[in-house]
């Protein structure tokens, strides 16, 4: 049987060294495809471009891996492999996307260019996953990522996922104790909550620059926020169906102005 063949993506840019190392891993499991952002897209949820020109520049950025930078979101990427790079040709296995330069945890999931790109992949029916070190530091430490990655990747190649379903993982930031496991975890339940700091610009018009604190309400130890505090990698089953089910019910029992 032929390799699998890999696409690699990311939200913080071709260049980046997660998606080095990303890179670095695939390439022992499988023929690799890279199409990543040109520059760097952390935040962009699942924005797509939809009122501008998409560019797509081949690189050699890689050694011996097929790679192109695009001008466009994390989630174009995923769609022009798809449907423009491998349009008359073999479509990828699986989508994996990072490494992503920080937590990805929580809500962050909702913003996070990084899981935007592997939920496309999951809404394409391809298994995929995003990974994500909890290190926000310039200098970030991958060393001890590659045999995570690897252990995750290899079990999904060998496994699959359900249909829809893409994979939120979080590795917790290199400490002197090893890490302890990788379990299998619900989104915790904690938000961001912002601040807007008003400044002048030189001109002494006003502008505004959002800042803000991370607060876990979760008390749980079944959640990703728990598994990286204990030091353990979290691993977060996501799909794009935000139905809420349980909500169907009782609107419809409870609501007036139905039927």
């Amino acid at each position: 049987m032929s390799r699998p063949l890999i696409l690699v993506t990311n939200d913080d840019g071709i260049t980046s060294l997660g998606i080095l190392n990303l890179v670095t891993v695939m390439k022992e499991l499988g023929e690799v495809l890279v199409v990543a952002p040109d520059g760097p897209q952390s935040g962009m949820g699942h924005a797509i471009t939809v009122g501008d020109t998409l560019r797509l520049t081949e690189s050699n950025i890689f050694d011996g891996v097929r790679a192109y930078e695009c001008s466009g979101t994390p989630a174009d990427c995923v769609k022009m492999a798809r449907h423009f790079v491998c349009k008359d040709n073999r479509q990828p296995d699986i989508v994996v996307s990072g490494i992503n330069h920080g937590s990805n945890t929580s809500i962050s999931v909702l913003y996070s260019g990084t899981m935007s790109a592997a939920i496309e992949g999951a809404i394409e029916g391809t298994p995929a996953i995003g990974f994500s070190l909890c290190d926000y530091s310039h200098k970030a430490n991958f060393s001890h990522t590659p045999e995570i990655v690897k252990r995750i990747t290899k079990q999904v190649l060998e496994k699959g996922l359900q249909k829809g379903v893409a994979l939120n993982v979080n590795i917790p930031p290199k400490r002197n104790e090893a890490i302890k496991g990788i379990r299998v975890c619900r989104q915790a339940n904690a938000k961001w909550v912002e601040e807007f700091v008003e400044r002048l610009d030189p001109n002494g018009r006003k502008y505004y620059w959002m800042t803000g604190n991370f607060v876990n309400f979760d008390k749980g130890e079944d959640n990703d926020e728990w598994a990286i505090a204990n030091n353990y990698v979290s691993v977060v089953p996501c799909q794009f169906d935000l139905t809420a089910h349980s909500a169907i019910p009782v609107l419809n029992e409870e609501w007036e102005i139905l039927g």
